[in-house]
């Protein structure tokens, strides 16, 4: 593989840039400011699936991002009976992407196998994410120095697993499918996206879950080191 690869295509949430950590110290912060009777605990407990099934109808174009940022709170809210308006929920939604990109923990292993993986790929991002968000993301976490190109969403017109936000990066990067390898978490949007694609790719899979057999996967960052 060491030798056909030019170019790596990442994933940026839950790949690179830990969303989870950052994520509850965002609600943490919001929550401590405007409810502070909220649990954080029991509030992620729900959010966070709830969170994972609203981004899987986003990514098939099944719920549009406003309704996004609006139902998975709604939904959490509700989960833990807790009483709050639609007002308010527009403004803790507009307060989290605010907050959101300014905590930067970052996966371990992260910057140590970006500076491996420099030197001898040409590096990109593909996110499904909202665009003004992501690039807060990147750059305030000190990711921006690695990448060629980042692709989005919104640029291309298309969520991962769709084939036209695949094409779009590689036109973008001007990479070649054949030796390009795409690296996410996400089986469904990252992996076999790519691969219906045509692309190779890898399973970032810290939490060890069932895979396909035939999955290329890894538990950590550094085991690139050894793939790549």
């Amino acid at each position: 593989m060491k030798t056909t690869i030019s170019d790596i295509f990442f994933d940026l949430d839950h790949t690179l840039w830990d969303f989870d950590t950052n994520s509850k110290l965002a609600f943490k912060r919001i929550f401590e400011q405007r409810h502070p009777q909220i649990a954080i605990g029991d509030f992620l407990e729900k959010y966070i699936p709830i969170n994972q099934a609203c981004w899987k109808l986003f990514q098939v174009d099944h719920m549009t991002h406003d309704e996004l940022r609006y139902n998975r709170l709604r939904q959490s809210f509700d989960a833990i009976n807790y009483e709050i308006s639609d007002a308010e929920i527009d403004s803790i939604a507009n307060e989290y992407l605010q907050f959101l990109p300014q905590f930067n923990h970052l996966f371990e292993d992260a910057i140590e196998t970006l500076e491996y993986l420099q030197p001898r790929y040409r590096l990109h991002i593909i996110t499904n994410g909202f665009a003004e968000t992501q690039f807060k993301k990147i750059n305030n976490s000190n990711l921006s120095r690695f990448f060629e190109t980042v692709t989005n969403s919104e640029m291309a017109g298309a969520k991962k697993p769709n084939p036209i936000i695949f094409e779009h990066a590689l036109n973008l990067g001007g990479a070649k499918k054949e030796s390009s390898i795409m690296i996410g978490d996400c089986l469904d949007a990252d992996v076999r996206g790519a691969c219906d694609f045509g692309m190779r790719a890898i399973y970032f899979n810290p939490n060890n879950t069932d895979a396909p057999e035939n999955t290329i996967q890894i538990t950590t960052l550094a085991q690139l080191k050894t793939l790549l």
